[in-house]
């Protein structure tokens, strides 16, 4: 298997697979409903709800990165979209767009040239392949977050 085919399979795992740590993102949020996902159990913490949409959000920046765009910072509102209806059907489509948001950059990062891994990223100081490795530990970290929301 080459490098970019390891990344996508590390992509998946750590999403949706049989990650080595443990439960992925969506193994996690499989039987979360909106209460949860809305709860604060954690004074001055982020809600589930509030991670998934933040997961999203720079799983998105790594796609349009690997599509030319250039590194950008979010302003706090992007990098922490606030939650606007607590309801259900909006909870399953925060989730939805999470999935829908893997799923694009999944899509590019199988396209990606494996020859440009070691190249700088436009606008940062890392390359390609540390972004990428980036974007799977970002998931793993808010998943950890996300395991111990669910025991409160």
């Amino acid at each position: 298997m080459k490098e970019i085919g390891r990344i996508v399979d590390q992509l998946n795992k750590a999403f949706d697979g049989r990650a080595w740590h443990g439960p992925s993102v969506m193994k996690l949020l499989s039987d979360v409903g909106a209460d949860q996902a809305s709860a604060r159990p954690l004074e001055g913490r982020h809600t589930i709800w509030e991670l998934v949409l933040h997961i999203a959000a720079w799983k998105d920046v790594v796609r349009r990165v690997l599509m030319g765009e250039k590194m950008i910072s979010l302003s706090d509102e992007e990098d922490w979209p606030p939650v606007k209806s607590t309801g259900e059907a909006a909870w399953r489509q925060a989730v939805g767009e999470l999935e829908r948001v893997q799923k694009d950059l999944v899509e590019a990062v199988s396209g990606f040239s494996e020859a440009r891994l070691d190249e700088t990223v436009p606008g940062a100081s890392y390359s390609f392949y540390n972004m990428l490795h980036g974007v799977i530990q970002h998931d793993l970290y808010h998943a950890g977050q996300i395991a111990i929301l669910r025991r409160k």
